[in-house]
């Protein structure tokens, strides 16, 4: 269950703040104790593209003189919480002192789960929905969390932003919105290079906050174990707040036209918003002047998910716990989590960690993926074709997405697969501005949003969701938009610590585009019902 009644837990010894826990109303599960964590040295690498060449780790079997033996299917062998640790892990740090993250992790496997199993079964639930046509995915937020940024208030203004888009969405596509955040617990990201060099000096690339530091000198660039403590801790403390925006009234439906962020108020998308405000607080009136209540709870509290990559499996396996109500292992540090381009080998790590956990899963997936290599990598991480299970994130750019989605398409479904599909216009559309910072072009975004839903359309199946790195801070990151930023604006409010973000406007005028193509397809269905009754 979705950010419910929060309870308080004290202690000092986390966080100067108490952090708050969820609680699941369905039942009172409790948490076996996992095997105390041993971290050996891990072979870790950072590669541009991991996905092209998957890693074999294991020696193939011995041959038998009578018959030929056929080679074992990856990661077919028993799973564990460490079974990971036999297989080549790519982008994990390398500590200097193997001792004092053997005790952090310790520390954090003693901590109390983020998030509960309940919940996490219950947004698979609510994902099957999507992967059906019956719902719309809508995963946004920050491209890497930051310990510098961590206020109330941006917190706040990305789920509004969120709250907005989910609005605009559900009233075009007559449909329920899942919203997940890239939220509470997404610091870690993957690295083409493992150094970086400036002016003559080579340092550890920066991987995260909750690694190593972002400042340029040796000190900050060593990765230390303490910050994956302060990384739990504000997790805790995001969720704790999101749960309050999500269930204490300010997620209330009534409260619609009140959502607009200060700085959109009087743009071209803050005047749309407002204007389908005031037709939903129509509706609203008519609902109570009808007799139907606006205070149930369906609308007075929003369901909230948080989700991040399944990048450091240390941290990972440390907030992994087996639910008592079903046998079953979660990973208690988010909802959901996904797999990454650079770590979805199917002999990799990251991938038998995820096949052993129970939580929605999903796959970040490039122009270079092979339709025959996602049809054994779904079959490793779903072998019982649960609905819900798996998420398939395209990212590609708009070309590859118009010739490459297709073949994927079909594969899957000729393999009987159910996933859900969804579109993560961001990551294809990276260039390089003239004044050296990395930008993403609105008009590129949108071609590719353009794209996916295209080859839906064209291919018969369900265009399951969106995922964006956003904000609903009013930076100049993305260049575009109706509210154009320009090259020359990026370095006024260019505040990313990693990749570029849509802004709160740009986030709602593509929202707008988006649900203005689910009410096309949503009519397009109608028509075709009626003429077959």
């Amino acid at each position: 269950m979705a950010l419910t009644n929060p309870t308080t837990l004290s202690s000092k010894s986390l966080c100067n703040n108490p952090l708050s826990v969820p609680t699941t109303q369905s039942h009172q599960p409790t948490f076996l104790a996992t095997k105390k964590l041993l971290v050996h040295p891990i072979s870790a690498a950072a590669a541009a593209d991991g996905g092209k060449s998957p890693v074999v780790a294991e020696k193939p079997p011995k041959a038998v003189a009578a018959a030929p033996v056929a080679a074992p299917k990856p990661n077919s062998g028993k799973w564990s919480i460490e079974s990971w640790k036999t297989k080549k892990a790519l982008q994990l740090p390398e500590y200097p002192d193997q001792n004092e993250l053997n005790t952090v992790l310790g520390t954090i496997e003693s901590f109390p789960p983020i998030v509960f199993a309940g919940e996490a079964r219950h947004l698979e639930e609510k994902i099957a929905e999507a992967a059906m046509g019956n719902a719309f995915l809508l995963q946004g937020g920050d491209c890497a969390e930051s310990f510098k940024e961590f206020s109330a208030n941006n917190i706040r203004d990305t789920f509004r932003v969120m709250l907005q888009m989910g609005v605009v969405l559900m009233f075009g596509g007559q449909m329920n919105v899942v919203k997940v955040g890239r939220m509470a617990g997404q610091f870690a990201k993957p690295r083409s290079a493992a150094v970086e060099e400036k002016n003559g000096i080579t340092l550890p690339v920066y991987k995260g906050d909750n690694i190593n530091g972002e400042a340029f000198d040796e000190k900050s660039r060593i990765p230390d174990p303490q910050r994956l403590i302060r990384a739990y801790c504000q997790s805790a403390a995001t969720l704790n707040l999101l749960r309050s925006f999500a269930t204490g009234g300010y997620a209330a439906m009534q409260r619609v036209t009140q959502w607009n962020l200060d700085f959109a108020e009087h743009s071209e998308q803050g005047d749309r918003y407002q204007e389908l405000a005031h037709r939903v607080d129509e509706a609203l009136g008519f609902m109570s002047a009808a007799g139907l209540t606006v205070d149930h709870p369906i609308m007075r509290t929003t369901e909230f998910w948080t989700s991040h990559e399944c990048l450091h499996l240390p941290y990972e396996q440390a907030l992994t716990r087996e639910d008592s109500t079903s046998g079953l292992f979660y990973d208690c540090s988010a909802h959901m989590l996904w797999c990454g381009e650079r770590t979805r080998q199917l002999d990799g790590a990251h991938v038998e960690f995820l096949r052993g956990i129970s939580n929605p899963i999903g796959v970040k997936v490039s122009n270079t993926m092979d339709p025959k290599d996602l049809v054994n990598l779904i079959e490793i991480l779903n072998p019982t074709n649960k609905p819900g299970r798996i998420t398939i994130i395209c990212r590609m750019g708009a070309e590859n997405m118009r010739v490459k989605l297709p073949h994927l398409i079909r594969a899957v479904r000729q393999a009987g697969q159910i996933v859900t599909w969804v579109c993560d216009p961001m990551h294809g559309n990276t260039i390089k501005a003239p004044c050296g910072l990395k930008t993403r072009p609105f008009d590129a975004i949108l071609a590719e949003v353009r794209a996916f839903f295209d080859v839906h359309e064209q291919e018969g199946s369900h265009p399951g969701g969106i995922h964006l790195e956003m904000t609903g801070q009013n930076v100049t990151e993305c260049i575009g938009g109706s509210r154009t930023v320009t090259f020359d604006d990026l370095s006024s409010r260019y505040h990313t610590h990693c990749d570029p973000r849509l802004n709160a406007s740009q986030a709602l005028e593509l929202a707008f585009i988006i649900a203005e193509r689910l009410r096309k397809r949503r009519i397009g269905t109608q028509r075709l019902l009626s003429l077959s009754l």
